[in-house]
């Protein structure tokens, strides 16, 4: 009689073992299916319009960047994207703050690169 209960016993606590990986093996989710956060940056200008050679500000905060990434300021020239002379590294909260003064008259876009992200483009107008 004894034997049955040590057999019974020990037949559920290998069951409780067998079923236990299968249970937390179905919570967790495929290696697939996890994904990785992109790093993204915002931009914003201080103005919409300015006159030549008028400093003004490009600010933002980036996500998903270490502190401390150097970002850096383009400008659309033609059809090309061309890196002005601007640069700078986020802070520990990842925002940054660039000053600004551009001679180029007329609708200039602007975006900030850095760390493999792009911010979306920024429109300002500049007036004689």
């Amino acid at each position: 009689m004894n034997r049955m209960k040590y057999a019974s016993a020990a037949g559920l606590s290998a069951l409780a073992v067998l079923a236990a990986p299968a249970a937390a093996a179905t919570s967790a989710p495929p290696a697939s299916a996890v994904r990785t956060a992109h790093p993204s940056i915002s931009a914003k200008a201080t103005v919409g319009s300015v006159r030549a050679w008028q400093q003004f500000r490009v600010y933002g905060t980036t996500q998903h960047l270490r502190a401390g990434t150097r970002v850096t300021l383009q400008q659309m020239q033609g059809k090309r994207w061309v890196s002005l002379p601007i640069t700078m590294t986020t802070n520990s909260g990842g925002a940054y703050n660039l000053r600004v003064k551009l001679g180029l008259v007329g609708q200039n876009s602007l975006r900030i690169v850095g760390g493999g992200a792009t911010s979306p483009v920024v429109k300002v107008n500049v007036h004689r």
